[in-house]
Formats: C-alpha cells, structure tokens, sequence
C-alpha cells in the first residue's frame, strides 16, 4: 500500500493576498502543477484523497479525487500549524490504504523527521517544495519508507 504525501502546490502570494490565508488560491502555476500530478499519479489505485482545509490544498488534491471518482476529505491534521503528533497519527491510521493527502511546508517535513525518528527509511530531504510528494510504502500495515518526487 501507498501513501502519497502532497505539498500543495505554487499558491500567490501571502503577502498580496488581502483575505483569510485558509481563503488563498493556487496561482495559474499552481493549477498547472494540480493537474500535472494526475500525469503522476493518476494511474494509481487511490481510493482516499484527505486535505488540509486550506484551499489551496484542496485545489491541489482534486483533480486526482476528480478522476478517481471520490471526494476530498477535510483533515484539521494536516492543516497549518497541525500539532505533530496528530499529522503523523493520521498517517499511520491509513499504511492499509491507497491514499493521498496534501498539506503545508511547516508540517510535512516534522511529519518526515517523527517517521524517520520511528525508523521509517526516509530516502532523500525530509522537506517538499510546493508541488512535491512523499510516496510512502507500507507493508503489512506498517510504514517502511518514503521517497521523495518533486514537483511535476
């Protein structure tokens, strides 16, 4: 079973944006890298895709979700600021599943460092650029690594 771990992909910027952070879009390069995991990804036998609340999270996810026929679940564990602990509970909860979720810069790479630290082999960098995913492998229901893709 595999896990794909998404960092959302090219968002404009914080600093422009005059609304709610949860609120800001994908850039236009954003958008082309949302559908470009399709290309990646979309021959995999997902059956959930979890997201972080944020918007450009979800945009992120949901072309996937789109073409596998299924919806994206809101997860407050991978939002913003999501306490360590909970992020990686959600991701151990799903090592018998085919999933993807996304969330933010500030949370994969603690998420990265707490499985490497309960001896998931962590092939390469424990951070995503915006676009990037962690593909994690289980076997028999327990995380045994992950390998980092860069963005498409």
């Amino acid at each position: 079973m595999t896990i794909y771990l998404v960092r959302h992909a090219q968002a404009g910027s914080r600093h422009e944006w005059k609304g709610d952070d949860e609120d800001r879009p994908l850039s236009p390069k954003g958008l082309r890298q949302a559908r470009l995991l399709v290309d990646q990804y979309g021959d995999r036998p997902i059956t959930r895709v979890l997201s972080s609340t944020y918007i450009r999270c979800r945009q992120t996810v949901e072309p996937i979700a789109d073409l596998r026929g299924i919806p994206v679940e809101p997860s407050d564990a991978m939002t913003e600021g999501a306490r360590t602990r909970i992020a990686v509970e959600l991701v151990r909860s799903l090592a018998g599943t085919e999933a993807m979720l996304c969330s933010h810069g500030d949370v994969i790479p603690e998420v990265m460092s707490a499985l490497a630290a309960d001896g998931v082999k962590v092939n390469g960098r424990h951070s995503a650029a915006k676009g990037g995913t962690f593909v994690i492998e289980a076997k028999h229901g327990k995380l045994v690594s992950a390998t980092y893709a860069p963005p498409p």
